[in-house]
């Protein structure tokens, strides 16, 4: 893994104005770290957006909304999920380990790369990193 630099923010509005080129958002890190590792990725900084989203589940006129922030754990175990949404709950559950569910957040979910094999290994002719190869 290269050297970077690490930025905190405090809000969205913060993070919006600090990202650009060569920086990276990170939250839980879960994907993004294996990324970094394998050099697939390779931010010259990461911004740190803990202080700056949401990280609560509301469940008012039945409409879930989940911050983005939420870790996996935290939504598979909240009463209003496992009651009214009970395949959201069962499927982060049978998803991912509990080291993991307590980390990756929501939005990182939504984020994530591809964790097929051929992503990370260059030499695979169907290695699609690179878009519109």
């Amino acid at each position: 893994m290269r050297p970077f630099n690490f930025e905190k923010v405090n809000s969205a509005a913060e993070a919006s104005a600090s990202k650009s080129a060569g920086k990276q958002f990170i939250a839980g890190g879960t994907n993004l770290v294996d990324l970094m590792k394998k050099n697939i990725v390779q931010p010259e900084t990461l911004i740190d957006i803990h202080s700056a989203l949401s990280d609560s589940i509301k469940y008012q006129n039945n409409v879930l909304s989940i911050g983005a922030l939420t870790s996996n754990a935290k939504v598979a175990l909240d009463k209003d999920v496992i009651e009214k949404f009970p395949l959201i709950s069962k499927a982060i559950l049978a998803g991912a380990s509990p080291q993991i569910r307590n980390m990756a957040s929501s939005a990182g979910n939504l984020l994530q790369r591809t964790r097929c094999p051929y992503f990370y290994d260059t030499t695979t002719p169907c290695n699609k990193r690179a878009p519109n190869n």
